[in-house]
């Protein structure tokens, strides 16, 4: 089945909109918009790229903070205090994030860049591109799941949890993870940008989504916060085409100049993925954990902290170098993979607990 008749069939099951129905077709276009326009608006492309703040793209962070935010007007504080009594979502998310997937897309890296693909990748080459899927692996996400999570209907307040308990554990465990991989010792993690990351995407979305929701609640309960969700939500899904328009206008043209070599990077990336969503998925179902928390559960490990990955691979190996191409190339197959995935968990809705 393909991704633009899966994504029907999800809003046939969960009633969305015409619009977010066709996701994926929407998508499509941005991708060949970015591309088109990074091809004949270089300038401008390189103007939005240039402003940043500790590696931090911040138009592209402006455009996640409305896609974030639309759900964090969902989190109730309130529920928190079941979080404990349900610690299954959360105990699947720490061991595939940090005892499995690092160590499964090393394992690729090596497998594909140093065996399969040998005779098409000088090994010096070979090295660098291994050295930046390592740091894509090593930095599960932060900000994009919880889009991923809204688009399945998952738990706002089990996400963010999630999310959190993840930020923290990546704060102590990514720079050794990273340096036990790559055999180096010394890696300089840019704590500004993870710094600033957590900020922008989660802390900041996240105080004026409480704020929005107590005002709300205030006036008119529950249904007026279903109500402003509702109103919102088209913003949050014009940011990710929007995103997806930079991005790949960023990267145009390296895409356009060495198809071959993005193709062959992307290859153990989609393996990586697809992989271990299932993985987690598989699990939750087995542990038959709730599906608004089985599907964020499992999305969160698949999604990658790609800010971070590419802002690592360039203090360590420059911003030319293979290892900070192959953490772009993370970039740009993550948004199709996800909406894959997200019109499967749909689809698939019923396999779980209610």
């Amino acid at each position: 089945m393909t991704m633009n008749a899966q994504a029907e069939l999800t809003a046939e099951q969960s009633g969305l909109g015409t619009f977010e129905r066709l996701l994926s077709l929407w998508v499509a276009l941005a991708i060949a918009a970015g591309l088109l326009l990074g091809s004949l608006l270089p300038a401008l492309f390189s103007g939005l790229a240039a402003l940043e703040v500790a590696s931090v793209n911040l138009p592209v962070a402006v455009l996640i903070w409305a896609m974030v935010y639309p759900m964090m007007v969902g989190v109730d504080f309130s529920a928190l205090k079941q979080i404990g009594d349900r610690p299954k979502g959360l105990v699947i998310t720490l061991v595939v994030n940090w005892l499995i997937k690092p160590f499964t897309m090393a394992a690729l890296g090596v497998l594909f860049f140093e065996v399969i693909f040998a005779g098409l990748i000088p090994p010096d080459d070979a090295q660098a591109y291994l050295a930046g899927v390592i740091l894509l692996g090593a930095a599960p996400c932060t900000a994009m799941v919880f889009v991923w999570s809204n688009l399945t209907r998952g738990d706002a307040t089990y996400t963010l949890v999630q999310v959190s308990v993840n930020d923290v554990v990546m704060v102590f465990a990514f720079a050794p993870i990273v340096a036990l991989l790559l055999g180096v010792s010394d890696i300089a993690v840019p704590w500004d940008t993870l710094l600033i990351s957590v900020l922008l995407y989660v802390a900041l979305p996240l105080l004026a989504g409480v704020a929005t929701r107590s005002v709300l609640m205030r006036r008119g309960g529950a249904a007026a916060v279903e109500q402003f969700q509702s109103k919102v939500k088209p913003a949050s899904i014009l940011g990710l085409l929007l995103t997806v328009v930079l991005l790949f206008g960023f990267q145009g043209q390296v895409i356009l100049d060495r198809p071959l070599v993005i193709l062959l990077i992307a290859i153990p990336l989609l393996i990586q993925s697809y992989g271990i969503f299932f993985l987690a998925y598989g699990a939750a179902r087995l542990w038959k954990v709730p599906f608004n928390v089985a599907a964020p559960c499992a999305l969160i490990g698949t999604s990658n902290f790609f800010e971070l990955a590419v802002a690592v691979a360039i203090s360590l190996f420059g911003l030319g170098s293979g290892a900070a191409l192959a953490t772009v190339v993370g970039v740009l197959v993550e948004v199709p993979v996800m909406l894959s995935l997200v019109a499967f968990a749909n689809r698939t809705r019923g396999w779980f607990p209610s």
